[in-house]
């Protein structure tokens, strides 16, 4: 299949007086795995199916392969869209699912089932090609709508939130399996979804949207450890976040906060930021420590609530009128803390990132 890229250039897309997607410009490159990320509302599905033509922007550009698509049906797009229901015939067998888009083209009965039969051996679905979609489990429903798409050898695969109907462990056991078939297929791909544990573990890149914006474009990692705005910051993971003032104190900085209290900045954190802020640090980033080094935030606390997780216990400490979420590793048979006990909580200036604006 060709790798191609997809560009969108100020898109601008409203239903009526309502604006749906406000100056949206994003490029996937040819071959990548990208997600489209954001809470119920935010634009991710409308831009999606604009992309496959069943929704059109009022202005700007949209690019597949170099090729100005705007006002070009779906059906001469060349993509391939799987649906978050899945969309399969009830009546027809697994394999006239899968031949059926082969079949709108008009393609030679032979070059029909090799292909189909291509499709389900590439699912994993050898064999069930006469089977119906209602003796089929959802992982393996959501295989024959991949199979489906697959078969039509599209430039570019649409996924819409193709895992949100399948329980906790296959979603796993699916997440790789689209890794999987990515790798080996190399098709530019979209994935649509609101979690972002799945877009994180899937995708190479990823746009955060919220309110039919772009408020941020890069890696898993990046997104985490640099968001660039305060939602970004709490969309994707848990994080801390506090306001207050930051001021200049020699050689370094303090934040006044409302919630913490008067806190010194490490000294790497002084830059030219100054004014109103906040400041933002993951749970995992706090260790209870007697000190605190030189190079860390550093604040009492009170031990308010303890969760259980398995692999860590999630604590949420009182310090001044503020909760902070802290994360500890669990340890087999080591001593977990109880409400009211007093502890020091430290963070490492690396893992705080001061954030300006909303």
């Amino acid at each position: 299949m060709d790798k191609v890229r997809v560009e969108a250039r100020h898109i601008e897309l409203s239903y009526g007086a309502t604006k749906v997607l406000h100056d949206v410009s994003l490029t996937v490159e040819p071959g990548e795995f990208f997600a489209l990320l954001g809470p119920s509302g935010s634009g991710k599905s409308t831009l999606l199916r604009l992309i496959a033509g069943f929704n059109q922007h009022q202005s700007g550009e949209l690019l597949i392969a170099g090729r100005d698509v705007t006002g070009v049906p779906p059906w001469k797009r060349n993509v391939g869209m799987v649906f978050q229901n899945y969309a399969l015939w009830p009546h027809m067998t697994v394999m006239q699912n899968v031949s059926f888009g082969l079949e709108e083209r008009r393609l030679p009965r032979d070059e029909v089932r090799r292909r189909a039969e291509a499709a389900l051996e590439l699912v994993g679905l050898s064999g069930y090609g006469a089977r119906r979609p209602g003796q089929l489990s959802g992982g393996q429903q959501q295989r024959v709508a991949l199979a489906r798409t697959l078969a039509i050898e599209p430039q570019v695969l649409l996924l819409d939130e193709p895992l949100s109907n399948l329980d906790a462990k296959l979603r796993v056991q699916m997440r790789r399996e689209l890794i999987r078939l990515h790798r080996r297929l190399g098709i530019t791909t979209l994935f649509v979804t609101h979690d972002q544990e799945e877009a994180m573990t899937i995708c190479d890149r990823i746009a955060v949207l919220d309110q039919g914006v772009i408020q941020q474009i890069g890696t898993p990692v990046e997104l985490f450890d640099r968001p660039a705005n305060r939602f970004v910051a709490g969309f994707v993971g848990t994080v801390n976040l506090f306001e207050g003032t930051l001021e200049r104190d020699g050689g370094g900085a303090r934040l006044r906060s409302p919630a913490l209290g008067d806190v010194p900045v490490p000294q790497d954190l002084a830059t030219d930021i100054a004014g109103t802020v906040e400041i933002a640090f993951r749970p995992h980033a706090v260790s209870f420590e007697p000190g605190g080094a030189t190079n860390s935030l550093a604040v009492d606390g009170v031990i308010e609530a303890g969760e259980f997780l398995g692999e860590f216990m999630r604590y949420e400490v009182r310090v001044g009128s503020a909760l902070v979420v802290a994360d500890q590793p669990h340890r087999r048979g080591g001593a977990l803390l109880g409400r009211g006990e007093k502890v020091r909580l430290t963070v490492p200036s690396r893992e705080i990132r001061v954030i300006v604006g909303p």
